[in-house]
């Protein structure tokens, strides 16, 4: 992390790091970092993903069982609500939902009911509503039905305030707010023709903007393939600034409101996903509807839908099962040095040999024992990180207490 940050004043800037069952450790590191560079936790900006909830459902990051997770990420909202007052301590995804195959409903649906799930947790543990949501932010994908994902975010809004309002009862209004970064769809990306790529992100990134979103990500070309390129990712950033400064559609708020189409498609989505979030409160909450298997479950079958649909043509994917062609565009693309890999475990196998090892195992110790308990593992967290304890050594630790989970098999 020193290296990472090396000349970078983390005063200065906003950082976003996509991690998740280690987010608790990484920003710990980062806090360490910034003490050595003179910086207080107070003045840090940024986020960190810290959404497990989904790695259940789509992306399988996870390590622990939900519960202790669940009590990772409050510790983290408490916390920073004391110590990192600046920081955004999550970003729950319903990015992940949508690339493992949702549609435009499940993946309001499903991200606001583990929105709800983590609120309910935090309010459990003693929070108040207000202290922490203001902090709260939202990841959300950009697919290629331009209409649709206007409507979509705009559905979203409304219906967090809604929850925020009638079911947790938030006052301050930035509780009541829906702030969410938007990707471009990854699994909307062909290895096929990879240069019409650049189109279907130019549609979905001008969605995002129209339908409110709060910063972007444009993916790349190449991305079907392999790791972006260098020039790959600069044409997907050129793409965001023509939008940004050449279209003018960043110039007002909401420009689409008022069409007939976006309001019908509105309230649609808010309705349908009403419908879903209605559901998974009769079953319990997220937490069961996600042990049961229940979500994983309609994500597959929309997933399922969707490809028989391509594989009969009823959804065209342009290159694909329409308007092929016969000699493939090929694209440089990106190849990682083995070496670098060798490199970094010999860094790991150095830092070991130089720290203080018994200093290290006190405060490893110490973590164990508090995660038997009820205290708020931050600050535990913090001491290892300064004693220059490694990700996985604090994994394994609270491994010993927590476990592993095991994804039950449902038929």
């Amino acid at each position: 992390m020193e290296r990472l940050f090396d000349g970078i004043p983390l005063g200065e800037v906003s950082t976003s790091m996509t991690i998740n069952a280690t987010a608790a450790i990484l920003l710990c590191l980062y806090i360490a970092v910034a003490k050595k560079q003179g910086v207080a936790a107070e003045k840090l900006q940024g986020t960190i993903q810290n959404d497990i909830l989904k790695e259940y459902i789509a992306r399988g990051t996870y390590i622990f069982p939900p519960a202790p997770s669940l009590r990772l990420v409050t510790d983290t909202f408490a916390f920073c609500a004391a110590e990192v007052p600046n920081w955004n301590t999550i970003s729950i995804s319903g990015y992940h939902i949508r690339e493992a195959g949702s549609t435009a409903v499940q993946e309001v649906a499903f991200t606001l009911a583990d929105a709800a799930a983590y609120v309910e947790s935090a309010v459990a543990a003693g929070l108040k509503v207000d202290e922490f949501a203001p902090r709260l932010s939202f990841f959300f994908n950009a697919h290629n039905n331009l209409l649709e994902e206007v409507a979509k975010f705009r559905a979203a809004r409304r219906l967090w305030a809604r929850i925020m309002r009638e079911r947790f009862h938030a006052r301050d209004p930035r509780s009541l707010m829906l702030r969410f970064h938007t990707q471009t769809a990854g699994s909307t990306l062909t290895a096929q023709q990879p240069e019409v790529n650049v189109v279907r992100t130019t549609i979905q990134a001008l969605a995002a903007v129209l339908g409110g979103t709060q910063s972007l990500h444009t993916n790349a070309l190449d991305e079907a393939l392999a790791l972006p390129t260098e020039s790959s990712a600069r044409l997907a950033l050129r793409t965001q600034q023509v939008i940004a400064h050449e279209s003018g559609v960043a110039d007002t708020v909401d420009p689409l409101a008022g069409s007939y189409a976006v309001e019908q498609l509105t309230s649609e989505i808010e309705h349908r996903a009403l419908d879903y979030l209605e559901k998974i409160d009769a079953m319990g909450g997220m937490l069961h509807a996600i042990e049961i298997g229940y979500v994983q479950r309609e994500i597959q079958e929309a997933a399922y839908q969707y490809q028989r649909a391509v594989e009969t043509g009823e959804s065209v994917v342009v290159g694909v099962n329409r308007f092929r062609a016969e000699d493939g565009t090929e694209v440089p693309t990106l190849r990682i040095d083995p070496a670098i890999e060798r490199a970094q475990v010999e860094r790991v196998r150095s830092l070991r040999e130089r720290r203080d090892g018994e200093k290290t195992e006190v405060f490893l110790t110490l973590l164990e024992d508090a995660a038997r308990s009820t205290e708020n593992l931050l600050p535990r967290i913090l001491d290892c990180v300064e004693s220059l304890a490694t990700v996985g050594e604090i994994s394994h630790r609270l491994r010993r207490v927590w476990g592993e989970y095991r994804e039950a098999v449902t038929v």
